[in-house]
This record gives structure tokens, C-alpha cells and sequence, in this order.
């Protein structure tokens, strides 16, 4: 998601994680107000239509947070294994993946892992070398293809693998790739953790969405390529459960104080989103039409779980309302707990926000809505339409799995409590952003976007909605660039293309202002009392920016289009009544007095 973590990043905590601290998340939030009345997660409305499908003209008031200003973070030149890991080479180049099963053996005592994973991939090109990473700390036991031992050069985390005679394009090839080793305990929470629950069990889990997949299983890191499917074998001791994504297909008692734990992806995975969860679980399920509901708590906790994730059914139901039918239908859906706050893995979604509504029993946005629902279950599983499903090739343009996903929690709102409360939360937004460095990161060199990609893309996605002004249609392109996309690799050019062919509209200077540069754009007014008239322009980064936007009071709100170019309007209204919808666009507004200066906009505009 990437996750929760990484969002409390935007309030000054730790940096992109899958989730924080209880401690950090308080620094930075208002105290909470009392936990939601348990009517409030009951099943939303009927899906004929969201709770107000056409936005009413008033505005929603949200309450600021202060925080210190924000500076962009020092600027730091890509190490050689951003570069070799962040770019996509020759040698990753040349093949496409097929599939991943993965064979692993957990050792809690000892703290290390043995096994192997078979990459089966196609080649595009004829080639002799393929590039597969694994982090330095793991060791290679051997490499095969077929019988054949297969030599390789270890080089900042990635492992580049030659074979003795050229592979042929359009051909397929498996390697059996066999690794032990203890993996690094890093990054957000911990990589790959041997921890123990609060009983002193065995409890070990991954969350590598930042540091990357490779330190714990050999994989194609990046984001550009995915297996079609793969399957997981886990080892774990007698007692323990291992719950990883896609379907159960039966565990087995291996004769040596060992039971293996299988599991099937039916859809392309990220390597991010792979995940083992091993501990003292206890299971229960629930049903949603044909999709199945699977549920992994600690036996301690198993009452209040089965209270607080019947919210993941009214989750589902808003989603599919939005965007159509769950995406894994085969693998069905899971919620798993965990010691951290949540992750987005795949059909397996990680929890640990102390079964309480809100964000770690926070109200996340601070006004009032967060502690209707569990934040959690919300944003986390949101990711499986945008970030699992629709994946960005480079992480770069994260914007698509992170302010995607926060807008989704926006139409879940909107969805279940009314038009209201979801305009209230998505303006509670606005004290989490930074404006202080574009969305959209640098490609090809492992760069992580700064937390603007969740609040200021949601932001500008709430923007376009009232740009197109046409409800019916938003929620017909929203569902359809959904399906459009569904199940593929993309780049923010072809989301932007998408809008602009799907609308009619010349929208990428719009997209381009938001992510690409770190203002916002600024409504200019001038007001010339003498005359009854206002001067109004656009100041943004982009030359070409326009905009459409409401103004005027708002009872009675007129849309006008301004450009970066002076245009002057008539009205009876004076400076302190002549107001901005600004809770539907995420804009600023500057209002002074004084004669009309230009530069007019041209004869033909």
C-alpha cells in the first residue's frame, strides 16, 4: 500500500510504511474521540446508486491540522543497486515471466529459511543471460536448469544467471532456484521477522514493499513483469499455520515435526505482495456470493475479529459497486493478523489495527469520519483494485496504487455514510499534503515518490470529478478505466490518455500540474468594484494549464474557464462575498483589488 505506513509518513512519522507505530501515528493525529456505534458498520445501501450520485452545491468545512511546514527530502544520487535494480535491463528485458513456485522451509529456532523457486519464464529474444535478484545476505546453494548447474554473477543484489547455450525466443525454460540463509530484518517492519506473539509463540511475517521481495525469495524485483500465477509450499513446525495469498489447497504432515502449507495464486501477483504469515492462527469464514470470506486471527483475539471484519463485506460490496467484481475471485479474500498495522497483500491482506475503528484508534483525517469504520480494512483492501489489479510499472508512479486507493476510501464514504461525510473526508485530507515535491519520482532508479502520491492524487482525483461535472459519466469512467486496466501493468500516460479519449477533454495539463510539479494551481481574482467586475486567471506551473471551476456563491455557483491568460467577468458581487467551491477542487485562491492587468487571454479564447 503500498500501505498505511507509508501514510503516516505524510504527518511526519515514519517513512512510506506499511504501517507505523501506535506512538508515531499520536504525534501526529488528534486524540480519539470514542470508538464508531455499531450501527455504523452496517451493510451500505443498495447498489442502484451511491448515497447522493449528484454532488449537491454546498460546501463541506474541514478541521485544519498544524503541522510544522514541510521541506523536501535532501536530494541523494542512486547507488549502483538503484540503478541495477530500478532499471530494467538487457537482461530482464529479453524474457517475460510465466510463472513462481516457491518451496520454502522456516526455521523459527534457528532463524533461517531453505528452499528453492522455480522461475519459469519465455524468452523475447534469443539471449544467453537473465537477470534474477536475491539480497546479498541470502546464499546461493545452486542454480539448475534441468540437471545442468548453471553459473552466475552476484552484483548489488541482483544474480545474473548464463546459460551455456542460447535460449530461444518464444521458447520457455524453468531454473530451480535453491537459496538458504537468514534473512535481513529491515526496512519497515522488519523485511522478513522472526517475532513472537504476546503469548510467546512463533510469530513471523514479511512486508518488503520498500526494501524489496529479494530479501527473502529470489524473484524478478520490479513491478514491470509478472507471473501469471505461482504457487507457495511453506514448511512451518507442527503447531504453526502459514497463511500466504491465493487458495488453500491442503496442508500436509511432513514426518519430520513439519507440515507444509500450500497455496495458489490464480492471477498475475507483484513480488511485493507475496507474503507468509506463520503463527498460532485460528481461522473463520464467511461467504459473499460466490467469493469466499477467510479470516486469520490469533486465538486470543478471535471474538473481536469476528465483530470488526464483518466491515470487509460492506468493503467489497462498495468497491464492486464502484469498479465491478472483486479481482480474485478464485483465491478469494482474506484478512490475516499481524503486528504491524496493515499491507496490501495480495488476497491475503495484513491487519493489526487493534480490531478499533479509525487508524490505530485515531481519527485519521480529523474530521469526524474516520471513526465510522476501520481504516485498515478499508484502505488496505482498496488496494486490491488499484495497486494488485492495476499495477504501476515503475515505482515512480506509485500515485496509481496509493492516490487511487485514497480516493477509493473517499467513494467508500461516500458509498456507505452519504455525500457529506465523504466530502468532509476528502477535504480533511489537505493538512497531510506537502506540496514540496512533484508525485510523480524519477523512473528507472529504484525512487520512491514522497507521501503526496496518497493525499494530493486523491485530492486531484476528487478535482477531475467536479472538471468533468457529469456524475453519471465519472462513474462510468471510473468503472470503465477499472476493467480497461484490470490485470495489467501501466504508466501514468496511459491513465492521462484514458481521461482524455474517454472525456473528450484535453485534461494532461491538469494531471501534469498535480504530479508532475509541486504547486497547486492558484485561482487569481482581481476585483474592480468601480465597475462591478472581476479579472480571473490561472497561475500554474504548466503554460497550457485550464480549468474549469465554480465560483460565485454557493447557492448559485457558475462555472467559468479560466486559463493562464486574463479574462474578465461582470458580477454584482464584491471580494468578501464572491466566494470558490474549494472543497470540490483542491486549489488555492487569491483575491486582491485593482484594475484589470492582463496578460488578456487571446482573441480566439
Amino acid at each position: 500500500m503500498a500501505n498505511l505506513g507509508k501514510m503516516l509518513r505524510a504527518v511526519g512519522a515514519v517513512i512510506f510504511g506499511v504501517a507505523l507505530a501506535s506512538s508515531a501515528l499520536a504525534q501526529s493525529t488528534s486524540p480519539p474521540s470514542g470508538s464508531a456505534p455499531a450501527q455504523q458498520q452496517s451493510t451500505p445501501p443498495t447498489q442502484q446508486a451511491p448515497a447522493t450520485a449528484a454532488a449537491p452545491q454546498q460546501q463541506a468545512t474541514a478541521t485544519p491540522r498544524k503541522r510544522p511546514p514541510a521541506t523536501p527530502r535532501p536530494h541523494t544520487e542512486p547507488t549502483r543497486e538503484d540503478l541495477i535494480l530500478g532499471s530494467y535491463g538487457p537482461y530482464r528485458s529479453n524474457n517475460k515471466l510465466v510463472s513462481y513456485a516457491l518451496d520454502l522451509r522456516v526455521d523459527p529456532d534457528k532463524q533461517v529459511i531453505a528452499g528453492k523457486n522455480t522461475v519459469t519464464f519465455r524468452m523475447l529474444q534469443d539471449g544467453a543471460r537473465i537477470q534474477i535478484d536475491l539480497h546479498p545476505q541470502l546464499n546461493i546453494d545452486k542454480i539448475l536448469l534441468g540437471t545442468t548447474e548453471l553459473k552466475y554473477t552476484r552484483d548489488s543484489g541482483a544474480v545474473f544467471i548464463d546459460f551455456p547455450e542460447t535460449l530461444k525466443s518464444g521458447e520457455t525454460y524453468a531454473i530451480d532456484f535453491h537459496y538458504s540463509g537468514h534473512p535481513l530484518t529491515a526496512a519497515r517492519f522488519g523485511g522478513f521477522t522472526f517475532g513472537k506473539d504476546p503469548q510467546g509463540r512463533p510469530w513471523i511475517y514479511t512486508a518488503d514493499e520498500d526494501i524489496g521481495a529479494s530479501v527473502w525469495w529470489p524473484n524478478k524485483q520490479q513491478w514491470r513483469d509478472e507471473p501469471e500465477g505461482m504457487t507457495l509450499h511453506i514448511a512451518v513446525p507442527n503447531g504453526l499455520m502459514d497463511v500466504s495469498n491465493g487458495k488453500f489447497m491442503g496442508s500436509k504432515d511432513l514426518g519430520d515435526g513439519y507440515t507444509r502449507w500450500d497455496w495458489q495464486v490464480h492471477y498475475p501477483i507483484n513480488n511485493y505482495d507475496v507474503a507468509l504469515n506463520i503463527g498460532k492462527y485460528e481461522h473463520f469464514s464467511d461467504q459473499l456470493g460466490d467469493l469466499s470470506l477467510d479470516f486469520y486471527v490469533l486465538p486470543e483475539d478471535l471474538d473481536k475479529a469476528k465483530k470488526q471484519f464483518a466491515q470487509a463485506k460492506g468493503m467489497i460490496q462498495a468497491y464492486n459497486h464502484y469498479f465491478g467484481e472483486y479481482p480474485f475471485e478464485k483465491d478469494g479474500y482474506k484478512l490475516v493478523e499481524v503486528p504491524y498495522s496493515g499491507m496490501e497483500h495480495q488476497s491475503a491482506v495484513s491487519y493489526g489495527n487493534h480490531f478499533k475503528n479509525g487508524y490505530l484508534e485515531h481519527d485519521w483525517t480529523g474530521v469526524g469520519v474516520s471513526l465510522k469504520f476501520d481504516f485498515i480494512i478499508i484502505h488496505e483492501s482498496g488496494h486490491e483494485w488499484f495497486g494488485n489489479s492495476i499495477t504501476a510499472n515503475d515505482r515512480a508512479d506509485m500515485w496509481i496504487h496509493e492516490g487511487w486507493t485514497t480516493y477509493l476510501e473517499c467513494l467508500y464514504v461516500e458509498y456507505t455514510f452519504g455525500y457529506d461525510d465523504a466530502l468532509k473526508y476528502t477535504n480533511g485530507y489537505k493538512s497531510h499534503v506537502d506540496n514540496v515535491e512533484p508525485i510523480i519520482a524519477e523512473r528507472g532508479i529504484n525512487a520512491t515518490p514522497p507521501q503526496d502520491m496518497y493525499f494530493k492524487g486523491a485530492l486531484m482525483l476528487n478535482t477531475l470529478r467536479y472538471v468533468i461535472n457529469d456524475d453519471k459519466k465519472w462513474w462510468a469512467l471510473l468503472h470503465d478505466l477499472y476493467q480497461h486496466f484490470k490485470y495489467k501493468n501501466i504508466d501514468t500516460e496511459d491513465v492521462v490518455k484514458y481521461f482524455n479519449d474517454n472525456t473528450g477533454m484535453f485534461l494532461t495539463p491538469i494531471f501534469d500540474q498535480y504530479l508532475r510539479h509541486t504547486a497547486i494551481p492558484t485561482l487569481e481574482l482581481k476585483f474592480n468594484d468601480a465597475d462591478g467586475t472581476v479579472e480571473y486567471r490561472w497561475k500554474a506551473d504548466v503554460p497550457d494549464f485550464a480549468m474549469p471551476i465554480r465560483v460565485g456563491t454557493k447557492d448559485k455557483w457558475e462555472i467559468i474557464h479560466p486559463t493562464t491568460y486574463s479574462q474578465v467577468m461582470k458580477t454584482p458581487l464584491k471580494k468578501n462575498q464572491f466566494d470558490v467551491a474549494t472543497d470540490l477542487y483542491y486549489v488555492n485562491v487569491d483575491k486582491s483589488d485593482g484594475v484589470a492587468t492582463g496578460p488578456l487571454a487571446p482573441p480566439n479564447q
